[in-house]
């Protein structure tokens, strides 16, 4: 392309500001929009998937606009064209935003409940185990005056003792007959004791296996929620992308056509043209400098630190908190790590990410399938903040996303899970057993 002459440059420079504030107010929006999104920012380009019943001849071609131009009726004709078609891009990000929030929120509740179904089953399990051991306990008791009785004569204790010629006085004989019965007694109230433990113990057992078909229903649940989830976000994320593919050039085509000072269109598709570039060299810095914080050491067992930040809650019971729109389980799920806002959050070992979007009281969320039944969970990442996106190979010490407080929480943190067949568990004791301390 041939230098424009000095007036023309002007012009296109002029242009090319208001092209440029355009793409920076649509990617502000964008920012928005991203807790909807997976996350996995794409760079802005040219093309890109249509909304629903469009198709590559609805969009005017600059040609055609700088035809419109020549006439008011058309101007007018092209204008109204033009406005309804960026109604259908607002409207497209909207609805699908709107299903994201709705499937995100679903995702939420069936995976928190699948959390409390895992809880319940471990805890009737643990019920069910100690309560074995003591009719264990007892039955051995019980066992141990059987044999006792036995050895005594058991039940004819009495005629021995009448028999036995070795007292003719009543006191010693009645004596005797009392120890016995205080014996009995004592092994019918042990065997008693043993029949009802195990009786109970048999009861919580039953209890956990209900448990247990109960927490595998919910897990099933939360993973079809995880996958309708996913889906939607994905489907927001794709409007977005059409959206700002589109939205650019529409706008400037409509500013183009109000303005009857500009000589020709030409100039404000210069504009648009210079604008996407410089914003595609901005985003391949920005995605340059953030490959440089890479990755961070790994221990011989596989696994690393997820973040730098120290810990500052712990896994087990709590008192639940509520932000805004949710209220947290009384039950932590994982550890709290904070290292501040904008943290580096790396993966904490070599898997594939299985999700990665909003996830209600979570807020923007990844989880990473580790294989062999082992999951990892990030919550309260910044909007903007992920690094990964669903689908991708990720190894340990990886980065894949920034600390933020979206979802309930109360300032910038990383909210980290440990699943083990999808039951969370203690993430610091995990680590530890694989040599990483939080």
């Amino acid at each position: 392309m041939g230098l424009a002459p000095v007036s023309r440059r002007e012009e296109v420079r002029s242009i090319y500001g208001v092209a440029s504030n355009m793409l920076h107010d649509r990617m502000s929006r964008r920012g928005l929009l991203a807790v909807v999104a997976t996350g996995f920012a794409a760079l802005v380009t040219t093309t890109g998937n249509l909304p629903a019943g469009a198709s590559v001849t609805d969009y005017p071609s600059w040609e055609e606009v700088e035809a419109a131009r020549a006439s008011e009726s058309e101007t007018a004709k092209k204008v109204q064209q033009i406005q309804s078609l960026i109604r259908a891009l607002e409207e497209e990000v909207s609805s699908t935003r709107e299903d994201a929030a709705t499937a995100a929120d679903d995702f939420y509740r069936a995976q928190q409940a699948s959390f409390a179904a895992a809880l319940r089953a471990d805890t009737l399990q643990s019920q069910a185990t100690a309560q074995a051991q003591t009719a264990e306990a007892a039955a051995v008791t019980a066992g141990r005056l059987a044999s006792q009785l036995y050895r005594d004569g058991g039940d004819s204790s009495s005629i021995k003792l009448f028999v036995s010629g070795s007292t003719d006085r009543a006191e010693e004989l009645l004596s005797r007959l009392g120890v016995m019965e205080k014996l009995l007694e004592k092994n019918q109230a042990a065997y008693a004791n043993a029949v009802s433990a195990r009786d109970a113990a048999q009861s919580l057992a039953d209890q956990a296996e209900v448990a247990r078909q109960e927490r595998d229903q919910f897990q099933r649940s939360a993973e079809r929620a995880m996958t309708r989830s996913q889906r939607a976000a994905d489907a927001a994320s794709e409007a977005l992308d059409t959206q700002s593919s589109h939205l650019l050039d529409l706008e400037a085509q409509l500013a183009a056509l109000r303005d009857t000072r500009a000589k020709t269109a030409a100039a404000y598709q210069l504009g648009v043209a210079a604008a996407r570039a410089e914003e595609k060299k901005r985003q391949a810095e920005r995605a340059a400098a953030e490959r440089l914080g890479g990755s961070r050491g790994v221990t011989n067992s596989g696994w690393t630190r997820p973040t730098a930040g120290g810990l500052t809650s712990r896994f087990g019971p709590r008192t639940s908190q509520c932000g805004p729109s949710y209220c947290s389980s009384s039950n932590h799920y994982g550890v709290d790590l904070s290292g501040g806002c904008g943290a580096e959050i790396y993966a904490a070992a070599s898997g594939t990410v299985v999700y990665a979007g909003y996830n209600g009281g979570y807020g923007n969320y990844i989880k990473v399938d580790h294989g062999d039944g082992v999951g990892t969970g990030y919550a309260h990442i910044r909007d903007g903040g992920y690094h990964v996106r669903y689908g991708q190979r990720v190894d340990a010490g990886t980065l894949i996303g920034r600390e933020g407080s979206t979802g309930t929480a109360f300032g910038c943190n990383l909210h980290f899970e440990v699943y083990l067949n999808e039951a969370p568990v203690d993430p610091a004791a995990f680590l530890s057993a694989r040599g990483v301390a939080l």
